[in-house]
């Protein structure tokens, strides 16, 4: 059984934005660290002061041993996300419905 896992980050959208083009590698390598602790997919939106993560996941535990890992964290911190505010965060199980694409 997999999970889905929403996280509501405060952080600096422009710097989000301006990390993903220019530190694309950086982005690339955690990717593969997040794969190899259980990350089925990933994907960001941004707003006004947040940026959320929207990733499925192996297992809950999947989820919080990469959030755990103070490298990803610093990692994060360093691409915009406000580390000094607690993430929103919510976890669901991942379930199939006919209307699923």
């Amino acid at each position: 059984m997999s999970v889905v896992v929403t996280a509501k980050l405060s952080a600096d959208v422009g710097v989000v934005r301006k990390s993903s083009d220019e530190r694309a590698e950086e982005c690339q390598t955690i990717a593969g660290r997040a794969r190899e602790n259980g990350a089925v997919s990933h994907r960001f939106a941004v707003g006004d002061g947040f940026v959320l993560v929207n990733d499925e996941r192996e297992s809950v535990a999947a989820f919080e041993n990469f959030f755990g890992d103070p490298e990803a964290m610093a990692f994060i911190g360093s691409v915009g996300a406000d580390l000094n505010v607690v993430p929103e965060t919510t976890v669901g199980e991942s379930i199939d419905s006919p209307d699923t694409f």
